[in-house]
């Protein structure tokens, strides 16, 4: 990137509105913007502005007009990307906005590129590469629990969590390789009791980080809830009153539903994708067979499996079904639910509540999706379920597959520390262990980066951001 150009770009979506902003940046974006711009009544040229001023003129080449505009002026390092900076909000008309950037363009400014804005913040010092990267996170996030996650990071909590882990470890590092320089008499600078301690910690918090992964990209994407059950047991009915919406065709006929249904709910904060499946039955149609694969399928990749089941069939019917579903199912949390209730009487109830067998962590909820009965009950307990209650435990939630990666490269390598502390390894060994974790929680911040790893980052981001 030749930070010595002048970039420009609209920082407003594309379409009509009623305002419309246009972002420059750059050693000649203050410049550049005193030859188009015309500052109204006895206001000083931009040049002559100090930092953060609101300029108020019209904006144009000679004497057309293409708009009044107020303009914002950032110097150095005081800005967003700690250049140069200046931001014209106009009147939100893509003709105005196209008609701007040509008259930046004209007189020396360059085109940004997707997150060139933030690629120089990252440069410049402004923010580490984990902030950087929230920036796009805090852009695309469409609920208050992915917010949260994107705010905390680009705050800098991840940053200063791994950056402490670093400098922990960098001291240990730094008296075992001065060691090495007293080889001959056989010294030790780095106690290795308090070495096995700070290992130990890390080794938690690394495996802490990693595991708030599922969670945390369960949350940014929406967390996929499956509902699965044997045919005409209310399954579209069931998602119906979840979505608030007749999304799926309720029908009294068996196998009406042969493909995944899927579509979002909000609940307190956190986006769940609820995926209505095909009845699990044997058939011998063909079009419903593969539905009930994709049935499978869906429970694979699901959070939440929810488990439905008519009450009136009986303990034994619906603990035969709910074995095969336990078949299917790996480290996902299994809800039962039992449905039209509102059809049984109480000694049907009590008979079900003792004689349905559960399994650790396994719920139940006693339901009727048809009149809504214990439907709040079940969406609190999916809430609590996805785990945004713990949002404020240290503040940190990995949300980010690159991060995840490099948790888990640097878990790895400090976890060979450990078994080499045990073994008595050599402190040249242990050293090497020991500076593989550093580099892997260095890539994280981008404390240690390659123009490949910039570059998949940045190729995502809006234009102007």
């Amino acid at each position: 990137m030749h930070r010595k150009d002048t970039i420009c770009a609209p920082a407003t979506a594309p379409g009509k509105g009623a305002i419309g902003m246009i972002r420059l940046s750059g050693p000649e974006a203050i410049t550049i913007a005193d030859k188009v711009f015309a500052a109204s009544g006895k206001a000083k040229k931009l040049s002559h502005q100090p930092s953060r001023t609101l300029v108020y003129g019209t904006i144009g080449s000679g004497q057309a007009i293409l708009d009044e505009v107020l303009v914002s002026v950032f110097r150095e390092p005081h800005s967003y990307t700690g250049e140069d900076l200046v931001e014209i909000s106009c009147h939100g008309s893509s003709y105005i906005l196209t008609g701007i950037l040509k008259l930046l363009v004209k007189q020396g400014a360059v085109m940004a590129k997707p997150g060139e804005f933030t690629q120089r913040a990252f440069l410049n010092g402004k923010m580490d590469l984990s902030q950087a990267e929230a920036v796009a996170d805090l852009i695309a996030a469409g609920s208050e629990a992915a917010h949260r996650i994107a705010i905390d990071q680009m705050r800098g909590g991840f940053s200063e969590a791994l950056e402490q882990l670093r400098e922990d470890l960098l001291k240990f590092v730094s008296l075992i390789e001065l060691e090495l320089d007293f080889s001959e008499e056989d010294v030790e600078f780095a106690d290795r009791a308090e070495l096995g301690k700070l290992v130990t910690h890390v080794q938690s918090k690394i495996a802490s980080l990693t595991e708030s992964f599922q969670t945390g990209n369960a949350i940014k994407n929406g967390i996929p809830v499956a509902i699965v059950g044997e045919t005409n047991v209310g399954k579209s009915t069931l998602l119906n009153t979840l979505l608030r919406d007749d999304k799926a065709i309720v029908s009294e006929i068996h196998g009406t539903t042969r493909d995944a249904i899927e579509d979002t709910m909000t609940l307190s904060g956190v986006v769940f994708r609820f995926i209505d499946t095909a009845g699990i039955r044997h058939t011998e149609d063909a079009i419903e067979t593969l539905g009930i694969e994709r049935t499978y399928t869906s429970i694979r990749k699901a959070q939440i499996v929810l488990f439905l089941a008519d009450a009136g069939d009986g303990p034994e019917h619906i603990n035969k079904r709910l074995d095969e579903i336990r078949n299917r199912i790996a480290s996902q949390k299994l809800i039962v639910l039992l449905n039209k209730t509102d059809k049984v009487g109480k000694p049907v109830m009590e008979r079900l509540k003792k004689n349905i067998r559960l399994k650790d962590q396994e719920l139940i909820f006693f339901i009727s999706a048809k009149k809504k009965t214990n439907i709040d009950k079940l969406e609190e307990k999916l809430v609590e379920l996805s785990g945004i209650k713990n949002l404020g435990n240290e503040g940190v939630i990995i949300t980010n597959m690159r991060h995840y990666e490099a948790l888990v490269k640097a878990g790895e390598a400090i976890s060979r520390a450990a078994d080499g502390l045990k073994s008595k390894l050599p402190g040249d060994l242990l050293a090497q262990d020991i500076r593989e974790c550093m580099h892997y929680l260095g890539e994280i911040t981008g404390r240690i980066s390659t123009n490949e790893i910039l570059g998949n980052i940045f190729k995502n981001f809006c234009i102007g951001k």
